[in-house]
Formats: structure tokens, sequence, C-alpha cells
């Protein structure tokens, strides 16, 4: 059976600003690239959306996936547990991005995903590819609208 490495990396300028994030899927001899940037979001919601995109675009789903991140907040979520504890509170305590993590809730629920931290801006290439893919999609033109971050958040 193969297996599906995601990298994933999410950007912001300014916190929150325009934001983007980039995505390398790799299984065997494959391999693709994502990216998307967004006028006002948060780098923390771009790191989650980077996994969620990642697991949006695999076909085999009975493949076990490894994600890589950069992101504590993502990593720790999973791995840790917090997220069930999240979703089973109704997200109470006014926890973050409550969107996102229930997209990815579901979506993770089609695989067998480990999570897997790596030091960002270090040695990685596939990191450092993800860190260049959201910068450059966060500084691109034409950004796409972060509607649930936009209406609930920034709006109030």
């Amino acid at each position: 059976m193969s297996k599906i490495h995601i990298y994933t990396d999410g950007a912001a300028r300014g916190n929150p600003g325009p934001g983007g994030f980039g995505v390398i899927l790799l299984s065997g001899s494959h391999r693709k690239e994502l990216s998307g940037g967004y006028r006002l979001t948060t780098n923390n919601r771009m790191e989650l959306l980077a996994v969620i995109e990642g697991l949006r675009s695999i076909k085999k789903t009975e493949w076990p996936v490894t994600v890589f991140s950069d992101s504590q907040y993502v990593v720790n979520a999973v791995s840790k547990g917090w997220l069930n504890t999240w979703v089973k509170t109704n997200f109470k305590g006014d926890k973050k991005n409550p969107d996102l993590w229930l997209e990815y809730y579901h979506l993770s629920k089609r695989f067998s995903i480990s999570m897997q931290w790596v030091r960002g801006h270090a040695d990685n290439p596939y990191n450092n590819r993800c860190d260049e893919l959201a910068t450059s999609a966060a500084d691109g033109k034409n950004l796409l609208v972060d509607m649930w971050y936009e209406e609930n958040v920034a709006g109030k």
C-alpha cells in the first residue's frame, strides 16, 4: 500500500492581514503543489487551511497520510486531542477558527492521518517550499475572501 505525505505552511502579512497557504503532496514519484491567497485572514487560519486543502485533493482515502506542519497550533490540536474536546464542547470558551476546525474534523474521518511537527524555516526543503508558496500567495493579486473570518471576526 502506498502512503501520502502532505507538507503544509500558512502565512499572513500582518495578523490579521493578507494571507496564503502552500501545500506539497508526495506519493511515490508523484508530486503536486497547491497554494491560495486571501485578502484578510490570520496565520493560524492559513496553517489549518493548508492541511484541509491538502486533504481535499487526495483521491485515495485508503492510503495512510502523514501531515508535516511547522504549526504547533495545528499539530498539537490534533495529536493531543484538543480538537475532539473542542468539538464535544461546541468550541466553548471562544476557541478560534471553529469553521475550519469542523471542516478538518469531518474531512479527517475519511483518512488515517498522523501529524508530524517540523521546524519552520530550517533545513526541510519541502517546508521551505511551502513557505515560498504561502508567502507568494499572500502577496498575490486577486486574493480570495475568507468569508467566515471577515463576517464573524473582522466585522465585529
